[in-house]
């Protein structure tokens, strides 16, 4: 699952130009039969099985001695907390990151007390393992390495990384099916459409995501049009 992800677009750019590295660890390599057995049924009955402990002791330990010590060792898990962009900035500054991947009913818990620095979640859903999550950081981290994406300023201008949504994206055609892109985008005025941007991007987030206003990193012109959207709804 994760050697498709890592193959294609920016990561596998990143990857090929060694601005990156990301290793994969099959836990069954470090099971200590020759089943290879990484799971068993749960102390106290209970449906499905449980990630055994030692395949992840193991693992650790022989990253540690191959790579030197993590600065963090991630378990992804549904009762983590909830990943977001100040989370991905904070492991993108670090050296050395490892993530842990569950399956079936969960893992041992002894791998998050002994093992694990941190346990983070993508969201209040449940998937069939950690892979997918693991993908989805890697992802979100990576953006923020410098030289990992081509266009730095893209990334400085994405969403939730000042606390804001981003502002509308048009492209060519002007018009389709009577569909028009805004007359501010085609006037060759700069500051009208920088100023039309920071708008709609205030608006986006008040109408969607009020609650990431309370923390955004807005500047005086985003705060004045702030006060002008809240004062327009509540005249209404």
């Amino acid at each position: 699952m994760l050697e498709a992800v890592l193959r294609e677009g920016v990561l596998g750019r990143a990857i090929e130009r060694d601005v990156l590295q990301v290793g994969l660890h099959d836990l069954r390599a470090y099971s200590a039969d020759s089943y290879r057995t990484v799971d068993d049924v749960p102390y106290g009955g209970g449906p499905g099985m449980v990630l055994k402990p030692e395949p992840f002791f193991r693992a650790v330990a022989a990253i540690r001695q191959r790579h030197g010590e993590p600065d963090a060792v991630v378990l992804l898990s549904p009762k983590g907390r909830v990943f977001r962009h100040e989370e991905a900035a904070r492991l993108s500054r670090l050296r050395h990151v490892t993530l842990l991947c569950g399956r079936y009913e969960g893992v041992d818990e002894r791998v998050r007390e002994q093992v694990a620095t941190d346990e983070l979640s993508i969201g209040d859903y449940v998937l069939s393992g950690g892979e997918l999550p693991a993908a989805v950081v890697v992802d979100a981290v990576a953006r923020l390495v410098p030289g990992v994406v081509g266009d730095a300023q893209s990334v400085v201008e994405d969403s939730f990384v000042r606390g804001i949504l981003d502002h509308p994206h048009y492209t060519r055609p002007a018009e389709v099916e009577t569909h028009g892109v805004p007359h501010v985008l085609l006037s060759g005025h700069h500051a009208e459409i920088r100023h039309w941007r920071k708008r709609e991007a205030v608006k986006r987030t008040l109408e969607r995501r009020p609650d990431l206003l309370e923390h955004a990193a807005l500047d005086d012109e985003e705060r004045a049009i702030l006060r002008e959207l809240m004062d327009e709804v509540e005249g209404q």
